[in-house]
């Protein structure tokens, strides 16, 4: 039983030295593959244009370029919504009231939610019972965040 032991080390040994060196002759190979791709390579485009041929990682990943439609601007769009005008007490200021409908997570019936958002609506050219389209702006006051862009229709 003692001598087994060593013969079984002595060939494992063996066996791991060959593995090695098979990964060796691979890895060398593959060098002098690289080497005659990136010749041939050479051959066929002038000085010049191999580099613009070869990608080169770059430190930081390009900017996502704009869209098609879009050349001339931002590439995220505001968001619009369209709602109803439920008070227009206020100067150059409307509240509209959105109604969103989804899904119940759970249950899966269909319910309503309203969230009032403060319009700014410069000309108040907006009536209660009005329906309007509304767009995403920068803050404008504590609680505006939307501004009108047109009315859909009046009130009756």
């Amino acid at each position: 039983m003692a001598d087994e032991t060593p013969e079984r080390e002595t060939q494992e040994t063996r066996e791991n030295e060959e593995a090695l060196e098979q990964a060796r002759a691979a890895a060398h190979d593959a060098a002098q593959a690289l080497q005659a791709v990136e010749a041939e390579a050479a051959r066929e485009l002038p000085a010049e244009d191999v580099e613009a041929a070869v990608p080169v990682p770059a430190a930081a990943p390009p900017a996502a370029a704009p869209a098609p439609e879009e050349e001339g601007g931002r590439p995220n769009r505001r968001k619009v919504r369209e709602g109803i005008v439920v008070s227009d007490a206020m100067t150059s200021t409307v509240v509209v009231a959105v109604v969103e409908r989804v899904r119940h997570p759970k249950y899966g019936k269909t319910v309503q939610r309203t969230k009032k958002l403060y319009v700014h609506d410069a000309e108040d050219s907006a009536k209660v019972g009005d329906r309007v389209r509304v767009q995403e702006t920068r803050p404008l006051s504590k609680l505006k965040r939307w501004r009108l862009t047109e009315v859909v229709e009046r009130a009756r």
